[in-house]
């Protein structure tokens, strides 16, 4: 019995290790494509990011730091290695999903005169938004005083860097949380390394009702 329980958790470590992974979604910042509670699944088989994918990663206290700081309780430290070893419950890394808008190189700003989040000069087509920041031309734009807080200044995405923004854009504490309503794109924002990066969502599980692959457009 304890030798089939054995397998069943080192089969379910496997699992999550090199094909899928469950998530749970703990914040707004990404409605109405998720919402608070939503279980979502991972591919883990699946190295590529693009511009437009939703993807979980991994990061410390900050998104600067790679791992959590260390528990002091031991139950939890035991619990966390336990995590880490196999993919099953607390660990020592905590997980954010978003959505990437700028990949490597990528001059990622806002607004255009419509008020739209410019890659590379071109204005994106965003329709899964949801509650952006107001912008209201003439009266607050990029050129106003107050300067609209959807407003950004250029920035330029490292190398083996990644810029995210939440889809809930006035409710979400993404890479240019820091740098709106700023004209200084020096380092106002915070980017999400390329190797922390877990893989692209691709289902959703909970709700039974919205059941089935996440739709990333």
């Amino acid at each position: 019995m304890g030798f089939e329980i054995l397998l069943a958790i080192l089969a379910v470590a496997l699992v999550q290790t090199f094909v899928v992974k469950p998530f749970g979604v703990p914040s707004q910042s990404m409605e109405q494509t998720l919402r608070i509670g939503d279980r979502i699944i991972v591919n883990r088989t699946n190295p590529s990011v693009e511009r437009g994918d939703i993807v979980v990663f991994s990061h410390g206290a900050t998104w600067q730091e790679a791992r959590l700081p260390e528990a002091g309780n031991p139950v939890v430290k035991a619990a966390r290695a336990f995590g880490d070893l196999t993919g099953i419950g607390p660990s020592n890394t905590a997980y954010t999903v978003k959505r990437v808008i700028g990949v490597p190189g990528d001059r990622v700003s806002c607004c255009d005169a419509e008020g739209r989040v410019l890659v590379g000069g071109e204005p994106l087509d965003e329709p899964y938004v949801h509650e952006d920041h107001t912008f209201d031309a003439p009266d607050l734009t990029c050129e106003s005083t107050p300067r609209s807080s959807r407003c950004f200044p250029e920035i330029t995405v490292p190398a083996d860097r990644l810029l995210v923004l939440g889809d809930h854009r006035s409710q979400s504490a993404d890479s240019v949380v820091n740098c709106r309503g700023g004209t200084d794109p020096q380092g106002c924002a915070r980017f999400v390394p390329v190797n922390r990066v877990v893989g692209p969502v691709v289902f959703r599980i909970w709700p039974l009702d919205t059941f089935g692959r996440v739709n990333a457009d």
